[in-house]
């Protein structure tokens, strides 16, 4: 769609949301919000641009008569080539799921006890990351390891309202092998140790978007383990899903009953059937998922810490900062900043190309 299509587009669904009407049904009242979100900065920019290159014709034409509007004029142009550029960067087609909120799964590879202890501080991590933005943090499904860590843990992140930037739009590069170097908890000689945590974020699935068939389920329920009450090892309520078709398996135990297990492991699948679905239909996204963790090797790795330098290195795009205990406490903007300004080097490069 070209920049004027956009701008009518716009104009419908203000019209649109503006009728009371549309709003009894929230889902299409959603998605209409979503999309009024992601086209307002184009449609503001465009508009900032219109002004100014106004304003700059009308100094152009009385710098003759007052040196005045000369220099204003040079404001001007300098203000205009801004906006041109960030309205050009507007313009690059965005990744279909750059609005999602999604689902981000933090797992214990190589290092044992002191990769669960690892992962433990990614997740704490990422819940300081989103309550800094104001994203909405929900622990799905968590098994902790014997000294307090995670074997794994999966949580729901959501934005807030209908921003402009979805939740997936900064935390989709966090896919992949994270190396942690430090002396370890349990080590008594103070020797330095690498391990690693597989971290894996899909978009969140609506229910409109993933038709899961029943008979296409097998649905096993077991006792739960660890800690979490009374309802532990003494009833049935954990749940474990087998998607027959993709052979994709979902277990969930956090919840004290079966029914709440079940719906939060149909959450996970939904969305994991969603980042499959995808990648079939898409070859660009395939890439982009195979480049998220597989095997959680310490050899693989995107991101590495290191504690001793308190240094933090992200490897894709060559970033580096010595402040890896900011960034643990949440301060990650400059990180995912980062891979999003690479991101956007690659696609207005691709679009030049076409």
């Amino acid at each position: 769609m070209n920049l004027d299509d956009l701008i009518t587009e716009y104009a419908g669904i203000e019209e649109r949301l503006a009728d009371p009407s549309v709003h009894a049904d929230q889902n299409l009242a959603r998605k209409l919000g979503k999309r009024y979100a992601e086209l307002r900065p184009i449609v503001e920019t465009h508009r900032e641009l219109a002004s100014t290159l106004d304003d700059l014709a009308a100094a152009r034409e009385l710098a003759g008569e007052d040196e005045a509007f000369a220099t204003e004029a040079g404001d001007l142009d300098r203000r205009r080539e801004d906006l041109e550029e960030r309205l050009r960067r507007l313009l690059v087609p965005r990744d279909p799921n750059d609005a999602k909120d999604v689902i981000l799964e933090v797992k214990a590879g190589e290092g044992g006890e002191e990769s669960a202890l690892f992962a433990g501080d990614l997740l704490r991590m990422y819940l300081r990351y989103a309550e800094r933005v104001g994203w909405k943090t929900e622990v799905i499904d968590s098994h902790l390891s014997d000294l307090g860590g995670y074997k794994d843990v999966t949580v729901a992140v959501k934005a807030k309202g209908t921003p402009d930037e979805g939740v997936w739009t900064r935390l989709k590069y966090e896919g992949g092998v994270h190396r942690v170097q430090r002396v370890p908890a349990t080590e008594s000689q103070g020797r330095i140790h690498t391990s690693a945590v597989g971290v894996l974020v899909t978009p969140e699935a609506e229910d409109v978007e993933v038709q899961i068939d029943p008979n296409d389920l097998r649905i096993d329920v077991y006792r739960s383990s660890g800690p979490g009450g009374q309802s532990v090892n003494t009833t049935d309520s954990a749940v474990r899903i087998t998607h027959t078709p993709s052979g994709v398996v979902v277990s969930c135990q956090n919840e004290k009953s079966q029914l709440q297990n079940k719906e939060q492991a149909l959450r996970i699948l939904r969305s994991r059937l969603l980042a499959m679905a995808q990648e079939e239909a898409d070859a660009a996204a395939a890439a982009e998922r195979k480049s998220q963790v597989r095997t959680v090797d310490r050899s693989e790795r995107v991101r590495t810490y290191n504690y001793p330098e308190n240094r933090i290195s992200d490897h894709r795009v060559g970033y580096k900062a010595y402040n890896l205990d900011q960034v643990l406490d949440g301060d990650l903007h400059n990180v995912t900043q980062a891979l999003v300004d690479a991101d956007m080097e690659r696609r207005l490069a691709e679009a030049q190309g076409s």
